[in-house]
């Protein structure tokens, strides 16, 4: 291999060549849709709809026009309130804990575990505590399956039963994983996925879903989703609702790719092997259980207490892209500083926010690629 072929840049995420194994089918599903012209509430957003229930076993599955969308149609669904308080990590995405400050309602952040990045469950007892300390009502918990692993269900569902919360499942970039033999989509009173183009599964834009099992809830995010109309009679609007929709292309970009999609966890997990096996010896690397299935939608690594910057430069300078998911925990951010805290502080989320970083992680990172991230680290760590 020659000097310029070593260094030229690799993709952190390879849409690409996913686009290239599709071939033409995704032009000619895009095609049907502008032919057609039902570019709203076409044929293909009900066809995808259906498609997304026979992959994850859900009763109900409501397309929408994105996972921070999925998000707040559940807890409008639900009636979150001002004074309502709402558990949730702060070492995720803004979107989390967005949604619940839009309806006036308080996120209380919780910690998480250095292992998983996932909630903490004695974060959680003791944001209970901080949020009712407070004056505020506990009435839910977002459980986030942050970097393609689900969260702890086995503690965090008992944790909600025990004190009349709901739970809903951010699975922005879990879905398509399994918990325990149950699959992401079917845990928790609902469950809010996105498909934003760098997700595992990923449209052309902007998109998302709500799963329930609940039928109830189901047609109340079905009413809000457009506007808050009547499902019977379009103008007759029940609710105040939103513009929530999925646009048709959006959904037929999908249909497509869901049909290879489960190919492509089986290649992530197969790069996350050979991920863990290389480099063991060198950094922290993220563990799964023997029991979960992770769809690895970033693949997260701890350095050792070894200078992060540096260590960027170091794969920069050889072609090798990386990403800090997340510099900064919400609790530290301007808009959300404001909102509590449990216990005396979150430890865990504070140090992830200053050790971790992702290395290039997608289906089409073949051997060769990886070896050169792999001897990239190595030197970088040396």
């Amino acid at each position: 291999m020659t000097q310029a072929a070593r260094l030229a840049p690799i993709p952190f995420i390879d849409l690409g060549t996913q686009r290239r194994r599709l071939g033409a089918a995704v032009d000619e599903a895009i095609l049907k849709v502008v032919n057609h012209g039902a570019y709203i509430m076409g044929p293909e957003v009900f066809a995808l709809e259906k498609a997304l229930l026979d992959f994850c076993g859900a009763r109900h599955a409501i397309s929408c026009s994105s996972g921070t969308d999925a998000l707040a149609l559940i807890l409008m669904a639900k009636g979150v309130k001002p004074g309502d308080a709402v558990l949730c990590p702060s070492f995720t995405f803004a979107a989390t804990a967005e949604v619940v400050a839009w309806l006036g309602a308080s996120p209380v952040f919780v910690d998480v575990h250095a292992e998983t990045f996932n909630l903490d469950h004695a974060s959680l007892e003791q944001g209970l505590v901080t949020a009712k300390a407070a004056g505020l009502r506990p009435v839910g918990v977002i459980a986030v399956d942050l970097f393609g692993q689900s969260a702890d269900y086995d503690a965090i569902e008992p944790f909600c039963a025990a004190h009349g919360l709901w739970l809903l499942d951010d699975a922005a970039q879990s879905f398509g994983g399994s918990y325990k033999g149950r699959k992401i989509g079917t845990i928790g009173m609902a469950t809010a996925t996105s498909f934003f183009p760098a997700k595992p599964l990923g449209c052309y834009g902007d998109g998302g879903a709500v799963f329930t099992d609940d039928d109830a809830l189901a047609d109340v995010i079905r009413s809000l989703r457009i506007h808050g109309q009547n499902n019977e009679d379009k103008y007759d609007n029940q609710r105040i609702g939103m513009t929530g929709r999925m646009d048709t292309i959006q959904a037929a970009v999908l249909i497509e790719k869901l049909k290879i999609f489960a190919d492509e966890i089986v290649a992530r997990n197969a790069a996350a092997a050979r991920y863990n096996d290389a480099l063991a010896a060198l950094v922290d690397v993220p563990r799964v259980p023997d029991d979960l299935v992770s769809v690895w939608a970033q693949y997260t690594i701890l350095l050792r207490g070894r200078d992060r910057t540096q260590f960027a430069a170091g794969l920069k300078a050889q072609g090798i892209p990386t990403a800090i998911y997340y510099p900064r925990p919400l609790h530290q951010q301007t808009a959300y500083r404001r909102y509590p805290v449990a216990g005396n502080g979150l430890p865990v989320s504070d140090r992830l926010a200053g050790e971790v970083i992702s290395l290039p992680m997608h289906p089409y990172l073949d051997e060769a690629l990886q070896n050169r991230v792999i001897e990239s680290v190595r030197a970088a760590v040396a």
